[in-house]
């Protein structure tokens, strides 16, 4: 039996990036480019008919931009996997495309070499958020002083280096090779302490991850 296609839509204002992407996709067997658009309005139109099941969405575009298509997706299907694409780094719109429930958030810079696994990630119902964005999304953040109650207390040391390498932005099979241990365990490691932190996915957790210093906190728990 063929396995099923992964359908996608490409919503950019510039055809270079457009053509771009297409390119790239165009070599992945699994992949098809149903649809593109140039601004957000075609975007929410187009999906009435081509049913992708991830839309590539540029965060700036004209007559409506990534975010409200964003919102408005998610408003109406949530089965539909969004990653939103920037130029910049920009924490604001980051933090919004993060409240409204985007599936993924990428540099264009990066998103050549690393589109293909972000759309299968997403697809499968994970979320992925470029690496670089994750490791300065809370720079600028000024850590206090830690409480007896630091939410990373409930975490066992595994657990704290599986968060750690989350937050960093690899996969679960990038995990387990760097931790000597099993997918399947690095998954398990991960929904756990999910749950212990109180969230849903990935990308909370790297943020909850990195406003709590965590690997700041590693080194003063478990190496002095």
């Amino acid at each position: 039996m063929k396995n099923k296609m992964i359908r996608i839509l490409i919503a950019d204002d510039h055809d270079i990036i457009r053509h771009g992407l297409k390119r790239i996709i165009s070599f992945e067997s699994d992949m098809d480019i149903v649809c593109e658009a140039e601004n957000g309005e075609k975007a929410l139109e187009f999906l009435k008919y081509h049913e992708p099941d991830v839309v590539v969405l540029d965060c700036h575009m004209p007559i409506m931009d990534g975010i409200q298509v964003l919102k408005s997706i998610k408003n109406k299907d949530n089965k539909i996997k969004v990653i939103m694409l920037t130029v910049e780094d920009d924490r604001k719109t980051l933090s919004t495309a993060i409240s409204i429930g985007t599936d993924g958030y990428m540099l264009k810079d990066s998103a050549g070499t690393d589109i293909a696994e972000a759309i299968r990630r997403v697809y499968k119902g994970e979320k992925y958020i470029d690496k670089s964005l994750v490791s300065t999304l809370f720079s600028d953040i000024k850590i206090k002083a830690k409480k007896a109650s630091n939410i990373l207390d409930n975490l066992s040391k595994r657990e704290i280096e599986v968060l750690s390498k989350i937050s960093k932005g690899f996969s679960n099979k990038e995990i387990g090779k760097q931790l000597y241990i099993s997918e399947k365990t690095v998954k398990n490691y991960a929904t756990n302490l999910f749950k212990k932190i109180n969230v849903d996915d990935r990308v909370h957790a790297a943020i909850v991850a990195i406003e709590n210093n965590i690997d700041e906190y590693y080194r003063r728990k478990y190496e002095t």
